[in-house]
């Protein structure tokens, strides 16, 4: 939706533990912090000499876009939304069931098929040229992705998988993972998430069979393109392409969320659909937005080999759909290894009722930590990235209260209000202050700010 980093000095700090066979060394000191099975998450990285990491089999050589920290890597290959009971394989396996269900192919069979065990390592080219998104577009900044290096990232959106998967033939399909994304950090942000995308493709036929006189109807032409269409798609296409999207989305919302449930569609815009919108649903008094979609930019599709269709595609957030269902408060939960909140998902059947419990509410400690940015090229999340490293799952929030521009020196101040919270203990005093302390530290070496504390 970047910095120098010297990893191993960041990482001695961090009170959350890492699996032991998780390893990163040997980062340059110049360093920019800046289909495939499930891989079991015991053999997520490590490194087998001083300027390459290893994840998920392969070596990748480190160079000035490397970003990726050892935190992060420690999460590759958890692959929570395939671990039974989880409230992330419940909502999969939710959605599964009602397209499985709902939509049948010709042989009986069902339309979409599933891949939930695609490597979440792709290449620069997957996760953003396939998809047609400009050199110069802001969502292939360092400061919003993980990158191995130059060429290979950790996917920040599932949608990396389309382009593949259509080119090996498929009209159908959902593709469920982890994606990875640099943010900011609150109970509703995590640097890793889940996503399932939804790609569905027409021929002529299929889209026009049912319409009267649909013979004499096509998916092309050559127009123009305005706010509703592409120049090469007719006005008849795409309003069904459109009709058909967004009904299959209402009832796959009502069907998780309950009859009664209020939908309205807002209009935006993605590099690699159009036209597109977001899905809000009416939910505890407010709107909230659960997933993108759109009208599939037509170039993709025929540069993937299906020239001859018209086609949509969907991205849903898995944890927004569980904590809306489930009432889960804290996207950190999910990762929670508590059998107090992992028993509350062990239930006989995917679509029975879960109201979350919460566990005890233990009290917030909060600090401040006040710099001056360094002159060169400065980004929030280089900072959010060095806490979360530090401070792991114990941060609950890290919020900008205050900027200051010095009138004379014109140099710029930012002050920071970090919340620590356990969710499932009471933090002490010297155990905060030590993260603290550290994550200052670390500020002025890794960052280069210089300290107001």
């Amino acid at each position: 939706m970047a910095m120098l980093w010297k990893f191993m000095r960041v990482a001695k700090y961090s009170k959350t533990a890492l699996s032991p066979k998780v390893r990163v060394k040997g980062i340059p000191a110049n360093s920019r912090h800046s289909s495939s099975k499930s891989v079991p998450s015991d053999f997520a990285a490590s490194t087998p000499c001083s300027n390459t990491v290893e994840l998920l089999g392969k070596a990748y050589p480190q160079d000035n876009y490397s970003n990726v920290t050892e935190k992060i890597l420690s999460k590759v290959g958890k692959n929570l939304h395939n671990k039974k009971h989880h409230p992330l394989w419940l909502i999969k396996e939710q959605v599964k069931d009602h397209f499985y269900k709902q939509y049948i192919g010709r042989r009986g069979t069902p339309l979409f098929s599933v891949y939930d065990g695609l490597s979440p390592v792709v290449t620069v080219q997957q996760n953003f040229d396939s998809l047609l998104i400009p050199q110069n577009h802001a969502s292939r900044r360092k400061e919003d992705n993980y990158y191995l290096n130059r060429d290979h990232m950790l996917r920040a959106h599932t949608s990396a998988h389309q382009w593949d998967l259509i080119h090996s033939g498929l009209d159908a399909f959902l593709a469920v993972g982890d994606v990875y994304r640099r943010d900011t950090i609150d109970n509703s942000h995590y640097p890793v998430f889940h996503q399932m995308e939804g790609v569905r493709l027409f021929s002529c036929h299929e889209l026009f069979s049912n319409i009267k006189d649909g013979e004499a109807l096509q998916l092309f032409e050559q127009g123009r393109r305005t706010a509703h269409k592409q120049e090469c798609h007719t006005m008849e296409a795409v309003r069904l392409v459109e009709f058909n999207l967004k009904q299959v989305l209402t009832k796959l919302m009502t069907h998780i969320f309950g009859d009664g449930l209020q939908v309205r569609w807002v209009d935006c815009y993605f590099p690699f659909t159009h036209p597109s919108f977001e899905m809000e649903i009416h939910f505890q008094g407010e709107w909230m937005e659960v997933l993108g979609c759109g009208v599939m930019e037509q170039q993709l599709v025929n540069s993937a080999g299906a020239q001859d269709k018209i086609g949509w595609a969907f991205g849903l957030g898995l944890e927004r759909l569980a904590m809306i269902l489930y009432d889960i408060p804290d996207i950190r939960l999910f990762w929670s290894e508590d059998e107090r909140f992992l028993k509350q998902f062990i239930v006989p059947h995917i679509w029975q009722k879960i109201k979350f419990q919460p566990l005890s509410r233990y009290p917030p400690l909060i600090n401040d930590i006040s710099f001056w940015l360094p002159s060169e090229t400065y980004s929030k999340n280089d900072f959010y990235d060095l806490a979360r490293t530090i401070g792991g799952d114990l941060i609950e929030k890290v919020v900008l209260v205050d900027e200051f521009t010095h009138p004379e020196t014109k140099k710029v101040s930012h002050c920071y209000r970090i919340i620590y919270r356990h969710p499932e203990r009471t933090l002490t005093q010297d155990e905060v202050h030590r993260i603290h302390q550290a994550i200052e530290e670390s500020a002025v070496q890794e960052l280069g700010v210089e300290g107001r504390f």
